[in-house]
């Protein structure tokens, strides 16, 4: 979360800041016309919030920049996480608590001339006997190149490097680079989280805010885990005049804009909500699925895209168990392509529960990847004689079709002949479960199967 700026770069000798007490704090500075969110930066890593599983304090459960600095061994950092939960605040209070100079760079506005510029006083700190800790935000704006840039100042600990990320650093970031920085994920803020924050706030303005409690709770809704952006969202509030009546939730909304949903059509977000679209549905849980599906149109994904990986987890994941589901999946997508937006929605959202609530089965899905296989161990094996086709004479002398069997002329309407090519054994690709129409298939293979035992045994 956002944190109280030290006014100093460099803290006291490392020796006496590894594993110590908290951080005192620094002189105040005249506030001026700074932010709230600024006002409030945390002045030691005790104050951050809602990040107890990095900085909790010593013991078994001890966070994992708890157990770095009482080691007195702090790594270079990849730190990934949204916005407003605290990734600056954390590298600037770290410098500070490991006796190092902070050093902050980002990755929007710096190119290589900044980078060589840090690296070349971080030798002269060096040289001198201090640390640099070198921060960059938006590490993953970097190209793959820049990137390369610091691998040998962070592998003979010219720096130390954290990096901060909005971005998946599997995605974002050089595998070398990786490999030489530990990730960290810090989470989006908690409703305790907030709320504490929310306290904070209060007992700077030295009032409370002018809200009841429903738009409390509204309040903290709206911030979606940034404490940044439910600060300024405080600051607002605590603007207007101290004798103005508290706020409902709905007297909240008309004075403050809620906050898009974090959402990104190309990148890491994309993909984790089609996913849990896609899991919801598969466990059979079609409210689950409402809400991502309500998730995805409301970040203005294309419901073409949805409506298409729709059409595959009808195929996939439900199958023969319910044949309708793939016909209702192309009904839906073609239904929203004569509506449009918002009443074809409508029809998607129908598919959602249909196939949400359809029984379940991936045995064409196995069996097709089981064919797939199947086909390309054995190459080019000719079908059997009895299965071709014989328009001319010489095929008919070389046998095609000869002794073929027509089913509709034999007992069942079913010959039980051998269709797999000569030398190829009979195999089972296919194997229907017990659920849904799925049931009533898999009696029907059983018994052509008895019977083709049977015709092959006369």
């Amino acid at each position: 979360m956002p944190a109280r700026r030290p006014p100093a770069t460099a803290a006291a000798p490392a020796e006496d800041l590894f594993g110590g007490p908290p951080d005192p704090p620094p002189e105040r500075v005249p506030d001026g016309p700074r932010p709230l969110a600024d006002r409030l930066r945390p002045r030691s890593l005790e104050e951050v919030v809602g990040q107890d599983h990095l900085l909790g304090p010593p013991g078994d459960k001890q966070g994992a920049l708890s157990g770095m600095l009482a080691r007195g061994s702090l790594a270079s950092l990849i730190l990934w996480g949204p916005p407003g939960v605290g990734k600056t605040t954390i590298a600037r209070l770290l410098a500070q608590r490991a006796g190092l100079v902070f050093v902050s760079l980002s990755a929007v506005f710096s190119g290589v001339a900044d980078l060589k510029r840090a690296f070349d006083e971080a030798r002269q700190r060096r040289r001198m006997g201090q640390g640099t800790l070198l921060f960059v935000d938006e590490i993953h704006r970097f190209n793959r190149a820049q990137q390369d840039g610091f691998l040998p100042v962070v592998e003979d600990g010219t720096v130390t490097l954290v990096g901060a990320t909005t971005e998946n650093p599997s995605f974002a970031l050089n595998g070398a680079l990786l490999s030489r920085c530990q990730v960290l994920v810090l989470r989006r803020l908690d409703d305790a989280a907030l709320e504490l924050l929310l306290t904070r706030a209060e007992a700077e303005a030295g009032r409370s805010l002018p809200v009841d409690p429903a738009a409390r709770a509204t309040l903290r809704a709206m911030a979606d885990g940034d404490g940044r952006y439910l600060l300024n969202l405080a600051e607002q509030l605590l603007a207007l005049p101290p004798e103005a009546p508290a706020l409902d939730p709905a007297g909240l909304a008309e004075l403050l804009a809620r906050r898009a949903a974090l959402y990104d059509k190309d990148r890491e977000e994309h993909y984790n909500l089609i996913s849990a679209l896609h899991k919801s549905l598969r466990g059979s849980d079609p409210d689950a699925a409402l809400y991502w599906l309500a998730r995805m149109i409301g970040g203005g994904e294309d419901p073409r895209y949805i409506a298409r990986r729709l059409t595959r987890f009808a195929a996939e994941d439900v199958g023969m168990a319910d044949p309708r589901a793939l016909p209702l999946a192309i009904a839906a997508w073609e239904t929203y392509e004569r509506l449009g937006s918002p009443e074809g929605e409508l029809a998607l959202a129908q598919l959602v529960v249909h196939l949400g609530t359809a029984p379940k089965s991936n045995a064409v899905y196995v069996a097709w990847g089981q064919a797939r296989r199947a086909a390309k161990e054995t190459g080019s094996l000719m079908p059997p004689a009895h299965i071709l086709n014989a328009p001319t004479k010489l095929m008919q002398e070389l046998g095609y079709g000869a002794g073929y069997a027509y089913d509709h002329d034999e007992d069942e309407g079913f010959s039980g002949q051998d269709y797999f090519p000569e030398g190829m054994p009979r195999q089972q690709f296919y194997r229907p479960t017990g659920r849904g129409a799925e049931a009533t298939v898999a009696e029907r293979l059983e018994r052509w199967a008895a019977l083709r035992a049977r015709k092959q045994r006369r």
